[in-house]
């Protein structure tokens, strides 16, 4: 009874810090909404009017950089100082902000 109860804790637990069933594989992108793309463009023409820095959260990572470019409604590139081009696909931005 012992060994039933240490297991089901321990499973408890992995499931609680998501490592039951975790592979390395990530999940597929979500279809982001018009609305969405919007706000995006707004913040991006800002960004790019404006000579500013924004931040974009992809995946967990924070990735900094001023607007050089939207390539439409599937991309936007940035750069900043450590690199002079980064691309970032717009369906994998999980958020943005312009501090």
């Amino acid at each position: 009874m012992k060994v039933t109860t240490t297991l089901l804790t321990a499973a408890a637990f992995a499931v609680s810090i998501g490592l039951a069933g975790s592979s390395d594989a990530q999940a597929p992108a979500q279809a982001i909404t018009p609305a969405v793309v919007q706000s995006y463009q707004e913040i991006f023409a800002a960004s790019q009017r404006e000579k500013r820095g924004i931040n974009v959260l992809v995946r967990g990572q924070t990735i900094g950089g001023a607007v050089v470019r939207v390539n439409g409604n599937d991309a936007v590139e940035l750069r900043n100082q450590q690199y002079s081009r980064i691309v970032i696909r717009m369906d994998s931005i999980d958020a943005i902000s312009m501090p």
